[in-house]
């Protein structure tokens, strides 16, 4: 804790015969931060952060005013050392985490450091959620095969977790099919006032973290200040580094009224979306106020705090309230631990609604709750808000514009051996899926209910729908079976096929073979409506192109409809057994009624059962073995190896150069998404990590995906720039991982032309457009850049996480200024590149771009340096965020 406190501002308080040290907010005050009551939540919490770890070198008291001194102007270009409680990771992205501690280790021993150094400082939980696979659906059994499947896929990567867990202090693993990272942190880890005993003393103070997935933010409708990070900026955090950032704007978005008869959370997030998005929020906290949140859900506000990363911004806040207190006694937490969370938020003036006066924002907005309507969003971003009963008419004009297939709009193609045929816009996957709504019993027993009351008219789904429920914590069965709507699910095909993120991210499974077949015959525009919070192209399934993100109710209305086509509102959505038009209002459930069922249906002592052993696991888990040791025994494994970032690394740093007659990789336009640039989703077999694994024996059968071999640096580099929607300029209107090598001009995998430039010693460079690296904090987008010899990212603008993620591996992200952009300098591709003013750069500093073309003439550009901080600064001279690290660490 603070070996300084400038401001007199550590007390003590009691609860229930303990005490707790904190640092008051209020008495900061009144000894100098003068205006800090008015700051938004979000920078108390910072603030307080400060307060607590002020040692006059890291953290100054000019950092702590200068956070006071905010409330001024609502901005700041002061940058502070932040250090979060604690890190939560998913295994995707967690295991080339613990690959790269474990990597680390190695190299520590080989610098001379002692390997024990190398461990997390901070506690450190990986749930093990992403691996999960629709294989098996519609079925009773559906679960059990695909966890069967599950374990045969991962057992390499899991007994490598499983070591990480004995090997390393601080970090502990939750065993797959126990639920979704997020929503087991909304339900069990998180504790909102977190606590820690140091030197004989108990500390509390605001529960906050980073997490290596973007959905990271959901926990911020529990007031615990989180959001996501990349792989490499979690491991420097779990390392003891601190997060090193700009004091943030804050916008507060105002809610009053009340949601409709009808609407639900999830019509509501999709509204907040878009109009954060229009507003522009990239970098920037969203912290949510008004009465309207007198009438939400601790549920609804996790909702909408989950899609934090789809509107753009750093996290999307809501603060400590009478909500917050019934949700952390309705899932089975501590009464001592409430009553520590209700009597520090008062006391630090963080309690909602007792602070009277609104905070100051940076901006705001507002929506009256009253406004929301039943909506999707589609066909490939979450921000593409569309009304139900404008649905069928949207997708007509993307059938035209997007995917110019008007002129065939009534195509219709035979399934082989059925009495059915499949068209565009027909919904080939109807997925209950992913945190963002099945953290939500109001949404779930919907599903349900509208279910139930779909079987009472004699409705069926349609036969080529697969269905799917994939929850994300086990206590959702428990509510959905004790008021027995799991049944109606199971007879219309939504049967558990496991605990984890399944469609979201791709794992959907394979369509049925004969559905698959009609699609690619016909080049259909076949779609997917799922419950989740992503919907870019290539993401769900290679066979679907076009995707709606829907509420879990709506899902099961478009299973049942099996079309795009209708018009949900005013269509029948099919006919009972008397042949009579049946509609969507005649089968939807009241609000009231939800209500009543969620009341009943769902009781603290399921959470607290289902939690009692959360890290024991099954015993699929419990039967893997594992040898100890404080190195790993590194095996030939297509899952799991040593990567080759640390290899020939000295004590010394090696600083950037200036980039000369650098090569042009790729050219991309705007939202180039970090799914378009990392691996995920299903491995091609002719595709060059596809070619490799069956190099290495490995059956297409069992290539699993990208996500579940993000541990092995060969794969994930050959899939790089590999997604199969991926367009790159300097080959239009190819779609996938292709470019030129240049000077020849020859069309080749992108892999394969960067290994080839690697080999001529050239240098590369990215460009892209506006909001490069959208989506997920992908480690991998970053990792797979700089093993491809990529020294610069140029763009028009980047998203948050992946320019950090750059940086954190030794990648420059250089901006446009002005008005330039790579079209508007004529680059095609075939030009060579200088970047001028890496060596020796600055924060924020200029960069001199000089474009040579193949006909002798040249163009210059200026550049900025998005290297924002000089902590980040540190990190790009050293090679990268781990490079630094691990230098220091040998050098202890």
């Amino acid at each position: 804790m603070a070996s300084l406190d400038s401001f007199n501002c550590r007390r003590e308080m009691k609860i229930d015969g303990e005490t707790y040290a904190y640092f008051d907010l209020p008495e900061a005050e009144k000894n100098g931060l003068k205006g800090v009551s008015k700051l938004p939540y979000t920078l108390k919490v910072l603030l307080e952060n400060l307060l607590r770890h002020e040692d006059g070198k890291t953290v100054t008291k000019e950092d702590i005013e200068a956070i006071a001194k905010w409330v001024e102007t609502g901005k700041s270009d002061h940058e502070i050392a932040y250090r979060p409680a604690r890190v939560l990771m998913q295994d995707f992205t967690g295991v080339p985490a613990v690959v790269d501690l474990a990597a680390m280790r190695d190299a520590t021993t080989k610098l001379g450091g002692d390997p024990k150094s190398v461990n997390p400082l901070v506690p450190v939980d990986l749930v093990i959620d992403h691996s999960v696979m629709v294989d098996f659906f519609g079925h009773a059994d559906s679960f059990t095969r695909n966890v069967d499947r599950e374990y045969e896929r991962n057992g390499e990567r899991y007994k490598f977790l499983k070591w990480g867990a004995s090997a390393f202090d601080n970090f502990r693993v939750v065993p797959p099919g126990t639920g979704i990272c997020h929503q087991v942190n909304l339900e069990y880890l998180g504790q909102t006032v977190w606590t820690k005993d140091e030197d004989g003393t108990t500390y509390a103070f605001p529960d906050t973290l980073v997490g290596t997935d973007s959905h990271t933010t959901m926990i911020n409708g529990l007031a615990v200040l989180g959001w996501g990070v990349g792989g490499i900026e979690a491991e420097a955090a779990m390392l003891g580094q601190p997060v090193s950032m700009l004091i943030p704007e804050v916008v507060g978005f105002k809610l009053t009224g009340q949601l409709p008869e009808g609407a639900t959370a999830t019509d509501l997030v999709l509204t907040v979306t878009q109009m954060l998005r229009e507003k522009g929020v990239v970098g920037k906290f969203v912290e949510f106020y008004g009465e309207g949140l007198d009438h939400l859900s601790l549920e609804d506000e996790a909702t909408i705090a989950n899609m934090s990363p789809e509107y753009g911004a750093t996290c999307g806040f809501f603060p400590v309230d009478n909500e917050t207190l019934h949700y952390l006694r309705a899932t089975g937490r501590d009464e001592s631990r409430v009553k520590l969370v209700e009597a520090y938020a008062k006391a630090q003036k963080m309690f909602r609604p007792e602070r009277m006066e609104e905070p100051v924002y940076t901006d705001t907005l507002h929506l009256d709750l009253a406004d929301v309507e039943p909506s999707l969003a589609g066909p490939k971003r979450p921000q593409d808000r569309v009304a139900v009963k404008d649905a069928a008419d949207a997708f007509a004009d993307v059938l035209d514009s997007e995917f110019k297939k008007m002129d065939e709009a009534n195509q219709r193609v035979k399934v082989e051996g059925e009495d059915y045929s499949i068209g565009h816009g027909d919904v080939v996957i109807a997925a209950i899926t992913s945190c963002t709504n099945t953290s939500n019993p109001s949404v779930m027993l919907g599903a349900g209910l509208l279910a139930r009351n779909a079987l009472e008219r004699g409705l069926k789904v349609k036969p080529w729908v697969k269905t799917s429920l994939a929850p994300g914590s086990q206590v959702v069965t428990d509510y959905l079976e004790k008021a027995g709507l799991q049944d109606d699910l199971d007879a219309l095909g939504f049967n558990l096929v496991g605990y984890g993120c399944t469609t979201c991210i791709g794992n959907s499974g394979p369509l049925p073979e004969k559905i698959s077949a009609a699609v690619n015959e016909g080049d259909l525009v076949a779609c997917s409506v799922l419950s989740g919070n992503r919907n870019f192209e290539g993401r769900v399934n290679p066979d679907v192109r076009a995707n709606y993100l829907a509420s879990p109710p709506l899902v099961v209305a478009y299973a049942i409809a099996g079309t795009m086509n209708l018009d949900l509102i005013n269509d029948p959505i099919g006919y009972d057994d008397d042949n009579q038009p049946v509609f969507m209002k005649d089968i939807w459930p009241s609000s009231k009624e939800i209500a009543e069922v969620v009341r009943e249906a769902v009781t603290p002592e399921m959470f607290a059962g289902r939690y009692a052993d959360v890290f024991k696991g099954d015993e699929h888990w419990r039967t893997i073995e594992t040898a100890g040791g404080l190195t790993y025994d590194w095996p030939d494994s297509t899952y799991v190896a040593n990567p080759p970032f640390f290899e020939g690394m000295s004590t010394e740093i090696d600083p950037p150069k200036d980039v000369q007659d650098a090569r042009i990789l790729g050219l991309f336009a705007d939202s180039i998404t970090t799914d378009h640039i990392s691996p995920a989703g299903a491995i091609k077999a002719d595709s060059p990590a596809g070619e490799y694994l069956q190099a290495k024996g490995v059956k297409p059968l069992d290539f699993n995906s990208y996500g579940s071999r993000r541990g092995n640096h060969e794969v994930m580099m050959r899939g790089t720039f590999a997604n199969i929607r991926i367009k790159n300029q300097m080959v239009p209107g190819v779609e996938g991982g292709v470019t030129k090598h240049q000077p020849d001009g020859e069309e080749m995998p992108i892999y394969d032309a960067a290994m080839k430039y690697i080999d001529e010693g050239r240098p590369l460079v990215v460009f892209g457009g506006k909001e490069y690296g959208t989506g997920s904090s992908r480690d991998w987008a970053a990792k797979g850049t700089r093993l491809l010899g990529v020294k610069a990212v140029i763009a028009e603008s980047f998203e948050r996480i992946h320019r950090s993620n750059l940086i954190g591996m030794g990648v420059a992200p250089l901006v446009f200024t002005g008005s330039d952009s790579w079209e508007s300098l004529g680059v095609t591709g075939a030009e060579e590149i200088d970047l001028k003013g890496l060596e020796g750069l600055k924060p924020r500093g200029e960069v001199e771009m000089t474009v040579k073309f193949a006909d002798g003439s040249t163009k210059t550009a200026k550049l900025m340096a998005r290297i924002d901080t000089e902590n980040e600064l540190d990190y790009y001279v050293n090679g990268g965020i781990l490079h630094y690290v691990l230098r220091q660490r040998a050098a202890a």
